[in-house]
């Protein structure tokens, strides 16, 4: 399995996603966007991983990289390359495919529960109700064709599938509590007072049993992109 991963800061990788790549012997390579690295071929790859970040998808007139990222993430899919995108990388995936993300009415940091949308025929299935932790501002509208999967009480539209290989997710179920904790350090500035924002002590006080909970759900969702 070669997995290459799409990284826009220092302090947000892979997390729970490293030990599943791990017990497969996964061959990991990275393009660090915030170093203005290239990106690769699309060939040989058998998944592609979009991790979040704290810029916005519509910031390509100071962060220029972007536009190649959207080609690159557009070409995948169209080829039929297994796409996850997580958090911005939902969203980068949206907007690669000619969906419109902007400002949510609310920001939603910190854990809150969200709701599977079952829709008819093949896509992935979300328990119906199920926790993740949650750091953005912004969110997507649905791109052409989407499946639309998943939503919060904050924010409608959460998670969405297309295809049989591409799945994007706002919400976060790769956190370990290490993550959290680098969220906190380096974001730490967004934790202001609002109906959907915790506190740094509520953030932290997640019990161990969450993480399990919700790196399990990760694993399901790696499983079905790769299935043959």
């Amino acid at each position: 399995m070669k997995v290459h991963v799409l990284q826009h800061a220092p302090f947000e990788g892979l997390a729970g996603i490293e030990s599943w790549l791990a017990a497969r012997q996964a061959d990991v390579s990275c393009t660090r966007l915030f170093e203005n690295a290239a990106l690769p071929s699309l060939d040989g790859l058998s998944l592609i991983v979009a991790m979040g970040g704290p810029m916005s998808v519509n910031d390509e007139a100071a962060l220029p990289w972007l536009c190649a990222e959207k080609r690159f993430i557009r070409a995948a899919v169209a080829g039929g390359t297994p796409v996850l995108g997580v958090c911005l990388g939902a969203q980068l995936i949206a907007s690669a495919l000619g969906a419109r993300v902007n400002p949510n009415t609310q920001k939603e940091i910190g854990w809150f529960p969200l709701e599977a949308v079952w829709p008819e025929g093949e896509a992935f299935r979300f328990p119906k109700k199920f926790p993740a932790f949650h750091w953005h501002g912004e969110t997507f509208d649905l791109p052409p064709g989407a499946i639309h999967l998943a939503r919060s009480a904050a924010c409608a539209n959460q998670a969405f599938q297309v295809g049989r290989r591409t799945l994007a997710l706002q919400f976060h179920v790769e956190v370990t509590r290490d993550a959290v904790r680098a969220f906190v350090d380096n974001c730490g500035g967004e934790l202001k007072p609002a109906p959907y924002i915790q506190s740094a002590e509520e953030i932290a006080g997640a019990p161990d049993s969450l993480y399990d909970e919700i790196n399990g759900l990760m694993g399901r969702v790696l499983n079905y992109l790769t299935e043959a």
